[in-house]
């Protein structure tokens, strides 16, 4: 961006060149803009009686992302010269930024400056607040838009409604939004988000209707609500009509949003669809967000080598594509393929921390323990990169998995960063696989600490002790749990058939089609017997014989939904769970 204008200004007088900074905020031009800026210093205009130019150069720099010099430009800005869109400006830039803590630390500064409060600084409080699932700082601001009179202010409403539809206070939404006088589509669209996602569907389909005018988001909150429950059918119903009958052509956020619902969901089918409509509609050269969400949804659907194919017709990539395709080859076991793909993605992208928890995932899946170990050593030394706790999980489990518990213990207790759950959860999933029942009890009690209410962890000892032949322990343990009121979660197992999702538990009967199921069942069990499958019941603890505990493990919520597959589909048919 050129300005051969300005060599007509050899005074650089302060409110001329003003407005060609706000052009720079608005075109993003951040090279430009840094340029003028260097005009100020250079030419002694950044005084306090010209402390208008440092303002709007601070909207410049927030606006375009460069949050550092907008943090420094607010700093040397005096007190005095500082109005609300200044302090706003930069919250914004804070929120854009994923930075909801720093956002709402200004915020308290203004109250401590006594700073204005305006409607923009409180939208950009709720959205903290939103993204931290902060209530408790939430509700405050929202007893101060009472006091401040701001109930009339839509767009303070609406943040307000997102703060607490986001942090599952339904209830507080819709009395925000019953009590408003004025309410827009916005409004209406932040509602029908938070009813679909604590409600269900069914809520949300009330809510969609009572709609008085539908824009393109809404549509696409209710499609992704379907698909991504498993109701691929009225997805599809609804899909028809935006695309066929009302003729709106669908932009790449709304394929984005299909196409990770149906990643979500292992919908599949639909996922093809979006693909097919993304190629007529944008041709060979989708946008590369459309693309990468392509190979994400094939990735987690079990169609990895179509997911390779997508990527490599992709005439350019980022590192979120080369994520994407690394992280659905580590899920699938292809930790060598990672491994060879690797010096091909540093020649084309520079790799950021997402890319080696997937290379080490890959790695602990395909038990390549050396590869692994020197990938992690490199992070910091090769690509500058500070190891966080998701790399140490990462890197216990590759241990973990090789039986290398004391090293994996031993990397536990050097780390800078305290462990978290998954950290020692993992370690504990190793314990189990090869026997280390001491150290399973040590972890279990700083894991107790972390999530008293994770039944998963006392379940797993519980199985290990029984494994271990100390019954009276795996039961004791077990009414600990029921002591204090916890119980476990019963699991489920889920199917997509002729566009429907199909949910089981363990000894479920409730299926419309549960006597051909369990016929089905029957005659399974016999199939595998008679190759030698004899069922493991030494980790059963519940009360019965042997006999009772081989009709639960023959129950499981896997058999059944494996033999409503076999049932509902031809000979060759993939079908997943």
């Amino acid at each position: 961006m050129k300005w051969p204008i300005l060599r007509a200004f050899p005074s650089f007088s302060p409110r001329y060149l003003r407005p060609f900074i706000r052009i720079c905020a608005q075109r993003s031009a951040l090279t430009t803009g840094k340029k003028l800026h260097a005009m100020v210093l250079t030419t002694g205009l950044s005084t306090t009686e010209n402390s208008f130019l440092l303002n709007t150069l601070l909207h410049l720099y927030a606006s375009c992302g460069d949050i550092s010099s907008a943090q420094k430009l607010f700093d040397e800005i005096p007190h005095s010269s500082k109005d609300a869109a200044d302090w706003t400006s930069l919250m914004s830039s804070f929120s854009r930024q994923n930075r909801p803590h720093d956002s709402l630390l200004l915020f308290a500064q203004m109250l401590e400056k006594s700073a204005e409060i305006d409607d923009v600084a409180m939208v950009c409080l709720f959205s903290a607040c939103a993204w931290l699932r902060d209530v408790g700082v939430g509700s405050q601001g929202h007893g101060r838009v009472v006091k401040m009179g701001f109930e009339r202010r839509l767009k303070v409403c609406n943040a307000l409604m997102d703060m607490y539809g986001k942090s599952g206070m339904v209830e507080e939404m819709r009395r925000v939004f019953s009590e408003m006088k004025e309410k827009n589509v916005v409004s209406w669209t932040v509602v029908l988000d938070g009813v679909l996602k604590w409600e269900g569907v069914s809520n949300g389909r009330e809510v969609f209707d009572d709609m008085p005018h539908c824009n393109e988001v809404a549509w696409t909150i209710m499609i992704v609500g379907y698909v991504g429950n498993g109701f691929s059918k009225e997805g599809f119903l609804l899909l028809s009509q935006i695309v066929f009958l009302l003729g709106i052509k669908l932009n790449y956020i709304t394929l984005c949003s299909l196409l990770s619902a149906c990643a979500q969901s292992g919908d599949v089918a639909m996922g093809r669809w979006v693909h097919v409509y993304g190629l007529k509609m944008m041709g060979m050269e989708m946008d590369i967000m459309v693309e990468t969400a392509l190979l994400d949804m094939y990735a987690k659907c079990g169609r990895i080598d179509t997911a390779i194919k997508v990527f490599e017709c992709m005439p350019r990539r980022n590192v979120v594509s080369w994520n994407a395709l690394l992280s659905g080859l580590a899920m699938h076991g292809r930790g060598q393929l990672v491994i060879n793909m690797f010096p091909r993605m540093i020649k084309e992208v520079m790799p950021d921390d997402l890319t080696f928890i997937a290379v080490l995932i890959a790695c602990s899946h395909s038990g390549l323990i050396d590869q692994g170990s020197y990938y992690f050593d490199s992070l910091q030394s090769v690509y500058g990169i500070t190891p966080k706790v998701d790399h140490y999980a990462c890197m216990v489990d590759l241990l973990g998995r090789a039986g290398r518990l004391e090293e994996a213990e031993t990397l536990i207790n050097k780390m800078p960063i305290p462990p978290n759950e998954v950290v020692l959860g993992s370690l504990l999933g190793s314990c189990n696989s090869h026997g280390k029942l001491q150290l399973a009890e040590r972890l279990l009690q700083k894991l107790i600490l972390m999530n008293p209410r994770n039944t998963e962890y006392h379940i797993l000892l519980s199985n290990m002790y029984a494994l271990a032949g100390k019954p009276d322990k795996a039961n004791a343990l077990r009414k600990v749990l029921k002591t204090k009121g916890i119980s476990k979660v019963p699991g489920m197992s889920s199917i997509h058939v002729d566009g429907q999702l199909h949910q089981f538990s363990s000894g479920d009967k409730s299926h419309p089609k549960t006597r051909e199921i369990y016929i089905m069942l029957e005659d399974m069990i016999q199939r595998l017997q008679s190759a030698g499958y004899v069922p493991n019941l030494s980790a059963q603890v519940f009360p019965g014989d042997e006999l009772e505990k081989e009709q639960a493990l023959f129950s499981h919520s896997e058999k059944l939904a494996v033999c409503f597959g076999l049932l509902s589909t031809g000979p060759g048919i993939m079908f997943l769970f």
